[in-house]
């Protein structure tokens, strides 16, 4: 059962997305918050597998939520995905950057609503790779100012796992990147989780939004070929 947790100030909106969750056999709400202190009270005490956020509330924000709960190692089953009126949000790559999954925009049509809880659910990304090429080349810019820390991480990367980081950067499941590396599905798995490890990204989000600002990856260039 996939628990979640809907965090708006607006009750028409929880209402319309907590109707069509309560119709699926698989998802359950257990708790609405209309800010972001409450959201993260309940979160602490529900422990949801996904908690959809909207991105503006008042007293604590979309952002600074989402920022809370990717710091609190008893919240790290937790997977945030931000909803926001506009697909390019300035604020939406700030949050990606705090430690969400992804995000929705609010006039999402319900199939592709209830997959994407799914999708975050087993903690993969929400990001469709042309919309995160836009959002990575409207707020990254100029040289990577990327800690020391992270660059020595990235020296440590083997060869495998930076062409894993890259392929997921670009958008690619697992079983894509197992196709273009010429590896089983488990072992391009492998690939990304040790990534992710060693870079401490908390889940593929993280790890894209690193791939970029580490200028790993550059928006306009195609993946390499495996």
């Amino acid at each position: 059962m996939i628990r979640v947790l809907l965090v708006d100030d607006q009750p028409l909106i929880r209402s319309g997305f907590r109707a069509l969750l309560d119709l699926e056999d698989d998802i359950e709400v257990v708790a609405e918050a209309a800010d972001g202190l409450h959201a993260l009270a309940l979160a602490r005490r529900h422990l949801p597998d996904v908690a959809l956020v909207d991105i503006r509330m008042p007293h604590v924000d979309g952002i600074e939520t989402t920022r809370r709960i990717a710091a609190d190692p008893a919240l790290a089953g937790v997977h945030v995905v931000i909803l926001t009126n506009y697909g390019l949000d300035e604020y939406v790559f700030h949050a990606l950057r705090a430690g969400a999954a992804g995000f929705l925009v609010k006039d999402v049509v319900p199939d592709d609503f209830l997959h994407a809880v799914r999708v975050a659910a087993r903690g993969d990304a929400l990001l469709a790779p042309s919309i995160t090429r836009r959002l990575i080349h409207r707020y990254v810019s100029g040289p990577p100012a990327v800690p020391g820390a992270t660059r020595t991480a990235l020296a440590g990367l083997t060869n495998r796992e930076r062409e894993a980081v890259t392929l997921v950067a670009r958008g690619l499941s697992n079983d894509e990147i197992a196709g273009r590396m010429v590896i089983s599905p488990m072992t391009a798995k492998t690939h990304v989780n040790r990534a992710m490890t060693k870079l401490d990204a908390r889940d593929r989000a993280q790890l894209v939004v690193l791939a970029y600002e580490s200028g790993l990856v550059t928006p306009g260039h195609e993946a390499p070929p495996g």
